[in-house]
């Protein structure tokens, strides 16, 4: 059995493949690892490229189109491996980015998730708005990262070079447990794309298990290839994914209240919307909530489900405070200038 399978999952990336996959050759080496591609039934000549210029890469070819969600799930279930890397057709990997990553999974038998630093394709001074050097959520479920408040996002100084635990790691560039990841049933197919990678991790932290930010390690992501980071659709999915999280993993006695607090606060992100005139994306919130109402009874189903497995409730690495107050009315733009860090 393999120890790593790199994953990688692709919908008519063609031009994607060209440009990161030789990187993603190159740079993996020196652990017992296979690279995959998981073809999302593309129409383009994806397959065909894979086939005439890697053919040392297992091409797992899907009858549809899945989503990111089912189209990982339905992949991953087809590969024998201890540990999967769930990365992204957009990523180009640093020299000798999987031992660290290995090593710590290795190392430390609680650990059910690790991440990379992940930093911009583009720039590569500065970190990549996806996961940048770990993922936290605030007390209200917005998420945020070292590195990445909202749309701010700072150049790499060394300032989060050492590993740490974190609440939820990028899908751009996921290391998990593939035993792990099976038990608590992948990722939630109800959510297609947008936040299923922190439902996962909040999950596994739910049972007990931690999440890792691994520093030594380091991947350059492209980002925004699939959407826009102001695309209606991405803000609409957003805003839904944010309360299924919520509704999916709070414990009992949060529940409802952060439920009315979001509420209220969601109704004021889409009133900025509509005063700036972005109307689309004021009809992407209120389309949300509505396709939120609508999947409630399901997501009520998924919540006392989880419960039942729910270990522990109290995650230091969540924000006990407005990521939102703290961005928008103290203008704070770096993590490493929040008063109360995690």
């Amino acid at each position: 059995m393999t120890k790593v399978a790199i994953v990688i999952l692709n919908w008519n990336g063609e031009k994607l493949l060209k440009e990161f996959i030789p990187t993603v050759v190159k740079n993996s080496h020196s652990v017992n690892f296979k690279i995959y591609v998981a073809d999302n039934a593309s129409t383009d000549n994806s397959v065909s490229y894979l086939e005439n210029k890697h053919p040392e890469i297992e091409i797992i070819k899907l009858d549809k189109n899945y989503g990111f969600t089912g189209g990982y799930n339905r992949a991953l279930k087809q590969i024998e491996s201890k540990y999967y890397i769930l990365l992204n057709s957009d990523v180009a990997p640093a020299n000798n980015w999987l031992e660290p990553l290995v090593l710590e999974m290795e190392t430390h038998d609680n650990i059910a998730v690790c991440v990379p630093k992940i930093k911009s394709y583009k720039e590569p001074k500065y970190f990549e708005y996806a996961g940048a050097a770990g993922g936290h959520i605030d007390k209200y479920g917005f998420p945020f990262c070292e590195g990445r408040i909202f749309n701010k996002i700072e150049e790499d100084t060394g300032q989060y070079n050492t590993s740490k635990n974190i609440f939820w790691a990028s899908g751009a560039a996921l290391m998990t447990r593939a035993n792990i990841f099976h038990e608590v049933g992948g990722l939630d197919e109800d959510f297609f794309a947008h936040m299923e990678e922190i439902d996962l991790c909040w999950r596994l932290k739910n049972r007990g298990w931690k999440v890792k930010y691994i520093a030594e390690s380091e991947v350059y992501h492209l980002g925004g290839a699939t959407l826009d980071y102001s695309d209606p659709r991405k803000v609409y999915l957003n805003f839904r994914n944010n309360l299924f999280l919520l509704t999916k993993n709070l414990p009992r006695n949060k529940w409802l209240f952060k439920l009315i607090e979001r509420m209220i606060i969601d109704g004021i992100a889409a009133m900025k919307f509509l005063a700036s005139l972005e109307i689309k994306n004021f009809w992407s919130v209120l389309k949300a909530h509505l396709s939120f109402y609508k999947h409630l009874p399901l997501f009520y189903k998924k919540r006392r489900k989880n419960l039942k497995y729910t270990t522990q409730n109290k995650h230091p690495e969540i924000y006990q405070h407005s990521i939102v107050f703290q961005f928008f009315f103290r203008g704070i733009r770096k993590y490493s200038d929040l008063r109360h860090k995690i």
